[in-house]
């Protein structure tokens, strides 16, 4: 016989809208799917992840980390942003869950969420894992914004964000929906100062790391330049890039000494990664608040990265901003950081930035709307 729980007490039937998730595409935006919905699904919900097809070999329907996952081929990519006709369709005519929650309004498949919570019931959520787009044409972008983009969070009944900038930006772009700040967190566990280092990179000398995409937004040929730079005066020093992406080749051809490439690394190998590196650079024109610096941080790591509102207050003294594109200063910020001593057990994230207050705050929110 089943017990007559209290709303606040029944699993929820969660969609999770995801045009990217891992594993099948890396990043930190796609981890986060990938460990929001394992995570809720130990908690008893029930959660199934719409995404688009990026492996052909991949299953159309996979039970997965105790989740679903349902995928759906591309119909057309225009500025490699996929809309999938099997995706809309299955938007269309759910019918079962709770709530939707929606990943980035970068992506038609959240478009397309609240196109469905415009002609439906079933309340959704969006999070904004970051304004702006790291691909598409800055001008576009921000007409986009003001256009379809306000439009997608206008539609949702709430919207997560990372911190109080990114609430106030979405503000001033009219956005009206009503905004619930969680940190973006990351495991402090596994990503702690202690333990085995990587035998893929040597820290017996200064050792920087690029962990991102190889895509224009993240500059990573800021961090190359910047290191060339360093150099001079530490010729002992080496850049690590971890990461793929469309610009990996023409890197590789400018990439001079104590330039090492690594490739995209399973996310189960990368604590060992940040704890052999003194200091991680991002050099990105636009980010939200990445993964890869906290988890640097939980690592003990120094971080040197732009100067984006959202991001100085989440260094703090654990590093130092540069303004974008300021390879002069990014330079010289990393020898700073380099010749400070070791932090020891100085990794330390704020309680709020924790993984577990992230899925339990987000949680709680996705519920209330449930009710």
């Amino acid at each position: 016989m089943a017990l007559d729980l209290p709303e606040t007490d029944r699993p929820m039937r969660i969609l999770r809208v995801a045009q990217k998730a891992y594993p099948d595409v890396s990043g930190g935006g796609a981890y986060h799917v990938h460990a929001m919905s394992r995570d809720q699904a130990a908690m008893g919900h029930d959660v199934t992840v719409l995404t688009v097809r990026r492996d052909p070999e991949a299953p159309h329907l996979e039970e997965r980390d105790g989740y679903t996952v349902v995928r759906y081929e591309p119909t057309v990519s225009p500025l490699g942003n996929e809309l999938s006709a099997g995706l809309a369709r299955y938007l269309r005519e759910e019918g079962r869950f709770d709530v939707v929650h929606a990943h980035s309004h970068l992506y038609f498949s959240t478009n397309l969420a609240a196109l469905k919570r415009r002609l439906g019931e079933t309340p959704l959520a969006i999070t904004n894992h970051g304004l702006y787009s790291q691909t598409a044409p800055e001008r576009l972008f921000e007409w986009y914004l003001r256009t379809l983009g306000r439009w997608t969070f206008n539609r949702a009944d709430l919207a997560f964000c990372y911190t109080d900038t990114d609430r106030r930006r979405l503000r001033e772009i009219g956005v009206r929906t009503p905004v619930e700040v969680v940190p973006n967190g990351v495991d402090t566990e596994r990503f702690g100062p202690g333990g085995p280092e990587s035998e893929r990179v040597d820290a017996e000398g200064p050792t920087v790391l690029f962990v991102g995409r190889l895509v224009e937004g993240k500059r990573p040929g800021d961090a190359l330049e910047a290191v060339e730079r360093v150099r001079e005066s530490r010729p002992d020093a080496t850049l690590y890039v971890c990461g793929d992406g469309p610009l990996r080749n023409s890197l590789e051809e400018r990439a001079g000494d104590g330039v090492s490439f690594l490739g995209h690394l399973p996310y189960e190998e990368m604590p060992r990664v940040y704890r052999s590196a003194d200091v991680l650079v991002l050099p990105s024109r636009t980010e939200g608040v990445p993964r890869t610096v906290l988890e640097a941080m939980a690592a003990g790591v120094r971080v040197v990265c732009s100067d984006l509102e959202q991001l100085s207050g989440v260094v703090g003294d654990a590093g130092a901003t540069v303004p974008v594109g300021d390879v002069a200063g990014f330079a010289a910020a990393i020898r700073d950081q380099l010749s400070r001593p070791a932090r020891g057990d100085g990794g330390v994230v704020e309680p709020a930035a924790d993984w577990r207050t992230t899925v339990e705050a987000t949680t709680s929110a996705l519920r209330s709307l449930r009710e």
